[in-house]
This record gives C-alpha cells, sequence and structure tokens, in this order.
C-alpha cells in the first residue's frame, strides 16, 4: 500500500497540469469525497485511520477518492470509493466475468447483494481485494494484507455498499 501511495504521489508531482485546472469548481465540488467518508466505518478489532479524500476536475475529466485505512497488528486494510476515469476501467475489467486460479492465487466475479465483485487473493501472504462495481464509473476497492479471505469478504460487507451507490454524484 504505501508503494501504491508513493507512486501516485511521484505520478501527481511529476505533472504538468496549470494551476487553474486544479483550483476547484466550486466549495462543493472541492468536497465532493467527504459524502464518502461517513461511510467508511469503524471496523470491529480494528484501528482505524482517519478517512481522506480528494476530488479533483480537469477539462473533461473529474476524479473523486475516498480513502482509509486500518490495521490490526501486521494485518493492513485499506478501504476506497473511487468514481472517475479510473473506477470505469476497473469495472470494465471485472465485467469480463473471468476465473482464474492458480497454485499461487485466485480471481473471481460473482454478484453480491444485487452487486458485481470481483474478489482476488493471493494465497502465500494472505493479501488480495474486493472489488465492488458501483456504477459504469465508480468501485468500491477493499484491499487486505495479512487476513484470510472469508474474513476480508466478510469486513468488505460491513461497508454500506448500497449507501455508497446513492452517495455518487450524478
Amino acid at each position: 500500500m504505501e508503494n501504491r501511495r508513493r507512486l501516485i504521489q511521484l505520478a501527481l508531482a511529476t505533472m504538468v497540469v496549470p494551476a487553474a485546472w486544479l483550483a476547484p469548481a466550486s466549495t462543493a465540488k472541492a468536497q465532493t469525497f467527504q459524502r464518502f467518508t461517513p461511510l467508511l466505518v469503524d471496523l470491529p478489532g480494528w484501528q482505524g485511520g482517519k478517512p481522506d479524500g480528494v476530488a479533483m476536475e480537469m477539462p473533461g475529466s473529474s476524479m473523486i477518492t475516498a480513502t482509509r485505512e486500518y490495521e490490526r497488528g501486521e494485518a493492513r486494510l485499506n478501504a476506497q470509493v473511487l468514481v472517475g476515469a479510473t473506477a470505469q476501467g476497473a469495472a470494465a475489467a471485472a465485467a469480463t466475468g473471468l476465473k482464474v486460479e492458480t497454485s499461487e492465487a485466485r480471481m473471481s466475479t460473482t454478484t453480491i447483494d444485487g452487486l458485481p465483485v470481483t474478489r482476488t487473493y493471493t494465497f502465500k501472504d494472505k493479501s488480495g481485494a474486493v472489488m465492488v462495481i458501483l456504477g459504469p464509473s465508480a468501485v468500491f476497492m477493499f484491499t487486505f494484507n495479512g487476513v484470510a479471505e472469508d474474513e476480508a469478504l466478510k469486513l468488505a460487507r460491513q461497508f454500506n455498499w448500497k449507501a455508497m451507490q446513492a452517495a455518487i454524484p450524478k
């Protein structure tokens, strides 16, 4: 997770974007991610960090990310709501319904509570992700490390996916 954060920070730092593009269109737009932070709930037995997020608009594109990290001993979780082009690409990939299993990992897509859910799991380090497709350009991404696959799904289901879906800007 730390490597992913550093990669994102590096990508953002090296982007040459006119300052006017990064200026929010309005205060309401700048705080769009905050509609999702209350949905990143406390998890019993886990120490949750402070929810945070980003809303960014550029001509022809926008992105919203709300995230919260959790820890329990050596185990780590990350819950994110993603809205925009990145989520659209992830949702399209999940729509294929691909199922794969090897001696090292597995991936499958099923429907849970009426929503497409893609699950990945790596056996060796007990890591993976639960990705819930909230809409054509919105996903809930729950990544984990040091957690059994069944427990990870139970934890991901403690978040209100339907409320996240309802909070997506129209």
